[in-house]
């Protein structure tokens, strides 16, 4: 059955070339602006190295810090050091917890004798290399006593290792980084500036500089942000009341000074990290989401009415056989359900060569399209197929070509199959 809907699909795109091909092209551009709107939300949430692990992270990039002497005014941003180890290294349910700095900085690098290169440094805790998963080509990433003892150490991409030593065999050599010295731990293959948490170019223990130091608010408030990587993502809410009552018990100390930490319901989830952009400001998922539905429905609905009137048209020249095939037997439900299947037949076709172009303009204009507000980064976003094609890419490419086709075949199928035999036969659509 499978295959004669093939044939007679094919059969169909042969004998009325036009209707056929700006069918094919108006089905396929629908479908390749869906799934632009697809990827970019998927970028921001659908796991890829080193950050694989987005469905169990929490994220607390920033909060507020209110005090009595301020009247109803705060003070928002990312933490301190201090606050981070007090409210979140505390924490028993999470897998891990790790702490860094809230965006990577733009610093120079260097070797003797040579001109300095340009990089984006991150500082970080050696968790950090727990909670995300990062692929080491060469070397290995700081421990816990390395940490501890704020050697200076560092991990370095595979693009900053050429651009410095033209190799990436280079543990344990030695660069200059800012004109201070340090030593490479570990190489590890270049990161996405949309890994957003994890990306950095050199990533140093923040215990080898003063960056616990850089600190306002009475210490409370610094660049520091941290991420939660839970055993389970059924443990969000358990996480969330632990961190709920660490924030109590050390509100407590702090209204000594009359200080208060606000969360606003952080730690975020990976979706709700992903449009969070003020420290004062609660994201609104909700809104987010409704605003994405509408979008597809607009690309839905208008490429559908443009494409159920060419259905009808090639329905009207088929309306001898339809009346042939109802004289034979077939039902009326029988005959809608042929016409629907035969066009989501090249739906699906016309589909899949909007969702190839999707991706190659993907590759093409990441820098346009996944342009990220507020970057302090050198680079503009890159993309590969572990970024862009998930299985979720492809589900949600055959849904909106289901829907598409019930949308542009359903009406112009129902009213072909409630023509009368008689007036089919006599080649009447009404």
């Amino acid at each position: 059955m499978i295959k004669q809907y093939f044939k007679q699909a094919l059969a169909q795109l042969r004998q009325q070339p036009v209707i056929s091909f700006v069918s094919v092209l108006g089905t396929a551009l629908a479908i390749f602006l869906i799934m632009l709107v697809v990827m970019i939300q998927q970028v921001k949430v659908a796991p890829f190295s080193p950050e694989s692990n987005r469905d169990r992270f929490l994220h607390v990039r920033f909060m507020s810090i209110a005090n009595k002497s301020w009247g109803d005014g705060t003070s928002n941003g990312p933490m301190s050091v201090q606050t981070a180890k007090a409210c979140f290294k505390s924490l028993t349910l999470p897998e891990a917890v790790t702490i860094y700095s809230i965006a990577a900085i733009t610093t120079p690098a260097s070797i003797p004798n040579a001109p300095a290169v340009s990089i984006d440094l991150r500082q970080t805790d050696d968790t950090f290399w727990t909670v995300f998963d990062f692929i080491f080509v060469n070397g290995k990433p700081y421990d816990e006593a390395t940490f501890n003892s704020g050697l200076p150490v560092a991990v370095i991409t595979e693009s900053v290792a050429r651009a410095l030593f033209g190799s990436t065999e280079v543990s344990g050599r030695s660069f200059l980084l800012n004109h201070a010295p340090y030593t490479v731990a570990g190489v590890v293959k270049d990161v996405s500036t949309l890994a957003s948490s994890a990306y950095g170019q050199v990533w140093i223990p923040y215990t080898s500089t003063n960056m616990a130091t850089d600190t306002w608010s009475d210490n409370h408030m610094g660049m520091m942000s941290v991420t939660i990587l839970a055993r389970n993502n059924s443990d969000f809410t358990a996480i969330h009341d632990e961190c709920e009552k660490a924030r109590q018990q050390y509100n407590k100390i702090l209204n000594d000074n009359g200080y208060e930490l606000i969360y606003r319901n952080r730690p975020y989830d990976q979706e709700k990290q992903a449009i969070d952009f003020a420290a004062n400001l609660e994201p609104d998922v909700k809104a987010e989401r409704r605003q994405r539905i509408i979008i597809f429905v607009i690309l839905l609905l208008v490429p559908a009415i443009n494409l159920s009137s060419m259905t009808q048209s090639r329905l009207r020249q088929r309306v001898s056989e339809i009346g042939v095939r109802r004289a034979f037997g077939s039902t009326r439900m029988e005959m809608m359900g042929q016409i629907i299947m035969e066009n989501l037949i090249v739906t699906v076709l016309a589909g899949m060569i909007g969702l190839l172009f999707s991706v190659l303009f993907a590759y093409i204009g990441n820098s346009l399209l996944f342009a990220q507000a507020y970057s302090l980064t050198l680079n503009t976003p890159e993309v590969s197929t572990s970024i862009l094609l998930h299985p979720s890419t492809f589900m949600y490419a055959l849904l909106f070509c289901f829907i598409l086709n019930l949308l542009s075949s359903g009406i112009p199928a129902w009213r072909a199959s409630r023509t009368s035999i008689v007036n089919a036969l006599g080649g009447k659509t009404h």
